[in-house]
């Protein structure tokens, strides 16, 4: 049976022997703080296989993310000279291949989506072929492995340090900005777990008007935008607005439909994603990767249509959800 842990124990390892060629790129001025960051992220990719068996306590994950976050908030890590083709070769490669190249990305989502559906249901000696509940995460990295190997194919690259160093000149593009999703997803959780929707609840309800339906809406819709901004991720302000103001007012006081409430309140939470910083896969990150010049420049390009879409949204509620 193909395991996940087996996936998680492939990232990881990516991720030290990446941090290894930064450790030894002296191009780069911060290559010592640069390392440790990733190695930090590999070694926490196998250590916790550790705790998740109760092997090991989860402590020391605790001490990585806070020196992660030290590393990166003091401006230690940094960026290397990137090891890449020239323009002039890239354009003929681009006219070789045209639209082929799209293949490699392709792959991926093919390859998750015959494994989520198809080799799911295989099974050799009475055991799965790959781990019950956990195929569409086995199925995205078994698609990551097969779109390397077709795209190197595609380009005749037969040394894999060349997609390797590519990949490590993306993430010191990306930076620590790649993992600002995943801790908020996890924020979110936390402030779930100590009660904040539970706490804003208690105030919002001391505020609200009794049988102000459309006030209530308003508060639910701005809320979620307004949370997701300043969490980065709808999903982590989902269980905050939801515990204050989308279930106990919207739905139990006045018997709004659960499902149309829940749905158009995470659209209306997407909208923050849009306007946001702190969503830095969606606005950072392409923004680093295009190399352009404002760095904000995205979220600038989006605020009319975030405005917009929040609005279409607290109608939307309050005409269909009631």
């Amino acid at each position: 049976m193909i395991k996940a842990e087996w996936f998680f124990w492939l990232v990881g390892a990516i991720f030290l022997v990446m941090a290894a060629q930064m450790l030894r790129d002296r191009s780069n001025p911060k290559r010592l703080g640069t390392a440790a960051f990733w190695g930090l992220i590999g070694a926490g990719f196998v250590y916790s296989s550790w705790v998740v068996e109760k092997r090991a306590p989860a402590e020391p994950l605790g001490v990585a993310v806070l020196g992660m976050a030290a590393l990166a908030g003091f401006g230690l890590t940094g960026r290397g000279e990137v090891r890449t083709t020239t323009p002039e070769e890239r354009v003929r490669s681009a006219a070789r291949l045209g639209n082929r190249l799209f293949i490699p990305a392709l792959t991926i989502p093919v390859v998750a989506m015959v494994c989520a559906v198809g080799v799911k249901e295989l099974s050799v000696g009475g055991e799965p072929v790959l781990q019950k509940g956990s195929e569409t995460i086995l199925g995205l990295g078994i698609g990551a492995v097969a779109a390397l190997a077709v795209g190197m194919v595609m380009l005749r690259e037969k040394r894999i340090a060349t997609p390797v160093h590519a990949g490590r000149s993306m993430l010191e593009a990306m930076g620590w900005a790649m993992l600002l999703p995943q801790l908020l997803a996890t924020l979110g959780s936390i402030f779930s777990v100590a009660g904040v929707g539970t706490e804003v609840g208690k105030l919002t309800t001391k505020v609200l008007p009794d049988d102000s339906l459309l006030l209530a809406v308003v508060v639910y819709c701005v809320g979620m935008a307004l949370f997701t901004m300043i969490m980065g991720n709808a999903f982590a302000a989902f269980p905050v607005m939801t515990a204050a103001v989308g279930w106990p007012v919207l739905v139990q006081q006045m018997d709004g439909d659960p499902a149309a409430i829940l749905a158009i309140g995470m659209l209306a939470g997407f909208c923050g994603t849009l306007a946001t910083p702190m969503a830095a896969n969606f606005n950072i990150v392409p923004a680093a990767l295009l190399e352009l010049k404002d760095q904000y420049g995205p979220i600038k390009a989006q605020l009319p249509t975030a405005a917009v879409l929040l609005g279409c949204n607290i109608v939307i509620m309050a005409l269909v959800a009631f």
